[in-house]
């Protein structure tokens, strides 16, 4: 294998980078004789931080795109993605490469605590409540079409709040803007930042606003969008030298049933956004996959498939749905 300098593209938010070292990390100790870099590259998210999700205003490829480019122009040599946000149809040329270990793909709700808000004048609540449990007409802040419509079907009578920003900047608006109750953050980003949920309830870490509580949701309320938790790295076809890195890298589990899932949402015909959700699991040798849609009215399925029918069992239940 050469000893050119392996180049990993990656995003430049907190996550971002803490999910590229961590990638690059794993690469050094795989192939000590080989030098990894990272390489920043801003992308049209970035630059988009006022732009509503929710509205379904922002183009597909909204956090990749620029990566993609700089993969093709041969720039950098492998992107790390938050997988949730790779789109499932990518440009000729390239491809999927790995999949890494999937973290705890739950969401987690943060809300306010009563003791410490009160004096303020903002509403607050007491430790580890879950959605049920929220007073009627509560403001949820939320820019993903997927948690709002899970949100609705469990609660007709919440309010929807828009919400941008990176964990640190919406942990810092919850404690600040009284107009939202709750907000809602993947616990799989809170823990590769270093935040840890306390066993009273608390979310601690670097620079988290005093008086915060962390709830974790259950898959069965809010199934979790398509590759959440789950880091992509994406890389050129035919690049042997790259594809050898990723075979050291891959989690064969978590890259089938990413698979099952971004199958789905191809299926579906829908982008990130989409106001769809799908989880797949494994169990044995089979592939056992939950999924929602909001495309079409609210549906419900799950079925499971061997192992190897990852893509045909994403496809069999987007018929379910559709």
């Amino acid at each position: 294998m050469s000893h050119k300098p392996i180049i990993i593209g990656t995003r430049g938010s907190a996550l971002a980078l803490a999910q590229s070292n961590m990638v690059a990390a794993q690469c050094r100790v795989a192939f000590p004789k080989l030098t990894f870099e990272l390489q920043i590259i801003k992308t049209t998210g970035d630059k988009l931080q006022t732009a509503s999700m929710a509205q379904g205003d922002l183009p597909k490829g909204l956090f990749t795109k620029e990566l993609e480019v700089a993969l093709v122009d041969g720039r950098v040599d492998l992107c790390v993605h938050s997988l949730k946000d790779l789109p499932t149809e990518l440009p000729p040329g390239l491809k999927l490469g790995a999949v890494g270990e999937r973290e705890d793909v739950r969401d987690v709700l943060l809300y306010r605590d009563a003791t410490r808000f009160r004096d303020r004048g903002m509403r607050g609540f007491g430790p580890n409540l879950a959605a049920k449990d929220f007073p009627h007409g509560a403001t949820l802040a939320t820019s993903s079409t997927r948690r709002r419509a899970q949100l609705l079907a469990l609660r007709p009578d919440f309010k929807a709040f828009e919400i941008r920003g990176n964990v640190a900047t919406r942990m810092q608006k919850l404690a600040a803007q009284h107009e939202m109750d709750a907000t809602i953050l993947a616990y799989a980003g809170l823990k590769r930042l270093g935040y840890a949920i306390s066993p009273d309830g608390r979310i601690t870490g670097k620079d988290v606003p005093a008086g915060l509580f962390a709830s974790i949701m259950d898959v069965d309320s809010m199934l979790p969008c398509v590759g959440q938790a789950a880091i992509g790295i994406e890389i050129r076809e035919q690049d042997e030298r790259i594809e050898a890195v990723c075979a050291r890298l891959n989690h064969h589990h978590s890259f089938q049933c990413v698979t099952a899932e971004r199958s789905f949402l191809s299926a579906m015909g829908g982008g990130c956004q989409a106001p769809v959700a799908a989880y797949a699991q494994v169990t044995g040798n089979e592939i056992r996959m939950r999924a929602v849609s909001f495309m079409n009215g609210y549906k419900r399925t799950e079925a499971k498939r061997a192992m190897s029918d990852a893509t045909a069992l994403g496809s069999e239940i987007a018929t379910q749905l559709k």
